[in-house]
């Protein structure tokens, strides 16, 4: 059974998930992470700057790409739409809709901002994570 984890009222979304990335990566964590287009371009280039003298080895998956020796060797990958198979079995969500796989992800982090129409669609995903039995936690975030 899968777990979920909701991180509501998070201010700045990409910063947020660059942490976690950072903290997955030294955990030895391979993450997938979904998102729109423009949000996935952000985050590429977060990852490269967000600490002065770090980088998170990550890669943007392009559609209809193979896994390949390159992807393997990569931690965290990038991606909008479904994802090449198999993929890592971590899923963090900054705003895309959860890929349909036939095993579930063995952890799904959420990722919900203070404000907008995301949080509506995260609403709708909880409602659905929950019908389907998984363990769902959540992590309001203080306000700054």
């Amino acid at each position: 059974m899968s777990q979920v984890d909701f991180h509501s009222g998070v201010d700045a979304p990409v910063r947020f998930a660059c942490r976690l990335l950072r903290k997955a990566w030294r955990q030895g964590v391979a993450v997938l992470v979904i998102a729109p287009s423009n949000t996935l371009a952000a985050l590429d280039r977060e990852l490269w700057t967000f600490e002065a003298q770090e980088f998170v080895p990550h890669l943007r998956v392009q559609p209809g790409r193979g896994v390949d020796a390159v992807l393997r060797r990569t931690p965290i990958w990038l991606c909008e739409g479904e994802p090449p198979r198999p993929c890592p079995r971590v899923l963090v969500n900054l705003g895309g809709d959860p890929p349909e796989v036939g095993e579930p992800f063995e952890r799904i982090i959420e990722i919900v901002p203070v404000e907008g129409e995301e949080r509506q669609r995260a609403r709708a995903r909880w409602r659905a994570y929950e019908s389907r039995g998984w363990t769902i936690r959540h992590h309001p975030q203080a306000a700054a």
